[in-house]
């Protein structure tokens, strides 16, 4: 059973809910299995308003909000051509850089939902491959991309406030 969901493009006026967002995610997500130091320099410096400001004013980047029942569950961050995080996958698929739902919101399929519309998204800009990055220990989410057709491709280093630690790339066609 699908779940009603409404999704929309952040503009500049939204900056305060995609933060708001964006930090609680992230640190649901993560505070777990980091330490406090590391999370709060990863937030200041990548996800501060000034970051999100400036990446929601990137030509080749776009955030969506969902909703669902009016509240702000889930957010997306989908980059197109140079706003890509690695070289060598600009030209045959686009990179959705952040997909984070509320805990709450897990395992209702919302999730699925929002990582459709990015299919469609990519879709309507002519591409049939999409990328991601996925901490080698978030297993939850490796299991959800799993499910859903990725396939690992390669690996990179992300730097998680002082701590250097290995995202699995993995990739879909559709």
């Amino acid at each position: 059973m699908s779940l009603p969901l409404k999704i929309e493009a952040v503009r500049i006026k939204d900056l305060e809910r995609l933060h708001t967002l964006a930090v609680t995610t992230f640190t649901e997500t993560f505070a777990s299995q980091n330490t406090t130091g590391d999370l709060t320099l990863y937030l200041k410096n990548k996800l501060s308003k000034k970051q999100l400001m400036k990446e929601i004013l990137n030509p080749n980047s776009v955030f969506y909000l969902s909703y669902y029942q009016e509240i702000n569950i889930e957010y997306l961050k989908l980059n197109f051509k140079s706003a890509q995080s690695e070289n060598t996958h600009k030209k045959d698929r686009f990179e959705i850089e952040r997909i984070y739902l509320l805990k709450a919101y897990q395992g209702k399929g919302l999730g699925s939902l929002l990582l459709e519309e990015a299919l469609k998204k990519g879709r309507e800009k002519g591409y049939k491959k999409v990328w991601l990055g996925v901490w080698e220990h978030n297993h939850k989410a490796l299991a959800f991309y799993k499910k859903l057709g990725f396939r690992l491709f390669s690996k990179h280093k992300f730097l998680l406030g002082t701590d250097l630690q290995t995202d699995l790339l993995l990739e879909l066609d559709f």
